[in-house]
């Protein structure tokens, strides 16, 4: 275990939180599969209900996807004004318990409850009473991890969804993540996934069995984070001052790309899912980087610095096509594409003992 002082760290995440703000606001919307974000003909998901959810639809999917999966899926146009005060409103619940708080998002943030305001000693009871608050403020529910770092209570609060409380205590950490799936552990994509099972890397037990330097070989400087977080060693602080350095998106492609206009109805795929990425965050931007990634391997990146803010897809997707045109994709096929948006603006050793099931 880290030598430091075991702080007790809380992280919240709504249940499906746009489509639940709809469902609540609209009654027929209750219980059926409902997309917001979107039609039926073109766009992508931001968020998608748990009824839609059981057909496979999720956000960041294309609507055209999404309703091939779901025939009935209902699509919902977008209400972010709301979102954002809602999202207000709860952020207003958990500086009740503490100030240090820090929003990832609309619907999640990181709040350290080592001390809080109620001077409860018990993290768990806290993450109770903030569940049960926001239930009864807005009518939504929310899914809590409580654990002794960020790294594991934000996968402790993906662990039950929705409506879950699920608590790693130090001393069942290490137990814990030997038995988790990797494709579980936060930061840990899809393609890592997978270059990982074709390293006989299944479980977290696989991954602690690989040294460091093996890892470092494989994965680069991302396999030294991996190294450190199957041993359940996260020592990041909760900051409530967190500035966002960038809000990206990518995309691996099942299949390689070397249509020029194929590649263009992808970025305008990837254009608007970033803007929905861009909006949760309530920030703007002037850099738009292209990420490239081709059949060799070979990654590149293109990058456009505006003069002025911006903010919505027809703000950078003309940029962004500019990009695609200076990166050689005319002569090699693609595997991957990713889209960033940087340069933000906000829109508007002693160990400490704590007994975490103390009321």
């Amino acid at each position: 275990m880290p030598s430091l002082p075991i702080r007790k760290i809380i992280h919240i995440d709504m249940d499906a939180f746009f489509a639940s703000v709809e469902q609540r606001d609209n009654p027929a919307y209750r219980g059926k599969p409902i997309a917001v974000g979107g039609s039926s003909y073109r766009g992508v998901v931001a968020a998608a209900s748990y009824e839609a959810r059981v057909f496979g639809v999720r956000s960041a999917m294309s609507s055209v996807q999404a309703a091939r999966r779901c025939p009935e899926l209902i699509f919902v146009k977008s209400r972010f004004d709301e979102y954002r005060k809602v999202s207000q409103q709860i952020r207003e619940i958990f500086f009740q318990y503490t100030d240090l708080v820090e929003p990832l998002s609309l619907d999640e943030a990181y709040l350290d409850v080592t001390e809080n305001k109620k001077d409860l000693k018990s993290a768990i009871r806290v993450a109770q009473l903030i569940k049960a608050q926001i239930l009864t403020e807005t009518q939504l529910t929310a899914s809590a991890g409580v654990s002794y770092n960020k790294f594991l209570a934000k996968i402790a609060s993906d662990y039950d969804k929705p409506n879950g409380l699920k608590v790693i205590l130090p001393q069942e950490a290490l137990a814990f993540l030997e038995t988790l799936p990797i494709e579980k552990f936060h930061g840990i994509g899809r393609v890592t996934a997978q270059k990982m099972h074709a390293l006989q890397i299944t479980t977290g037990k696989d991954l602690k069995k690989r040294s460091l330097s093996e890892l470092v070989r494989y994965f680069g400087k991302a396999g030294r984070h991996y190294y450190q977080i199957v041993r359940g060693e996260d020592h990041r602080e909760v900051k409530p001052h967190r500035i966002r350095k960038s809000v990206g998106i990518e995309t691996t492609f099942s299949r390689d790309i070397s249509d020029q206009a194929t590649l263009l109805q992808e970025l305008a795929v990837l254009s608007t899912s970033l803007e929905e990425r861009v909006r949760r965050n309530q920030a703007r931007g002037r850099t738009i980087t292209l990420k490239v990634k081709f059949t060799d391997f070979q990654v590149i990146t293109r990058s456009y610095t505006a003069s002025q803010l911006l903010a919505t897809s027809a703000d950078w997707y003309p940029l962004a096509t500019r990009l695609l045109d200076d990166s050689e994709v005319n002569q090699r096929a693609v595997q991957l594409l990713g889209l960033s948006l940087s340069n933000l603006i906000a829109h508007s050793s002693n160990q400490l003992h704590f007994d975490f099931f103390l009321d």
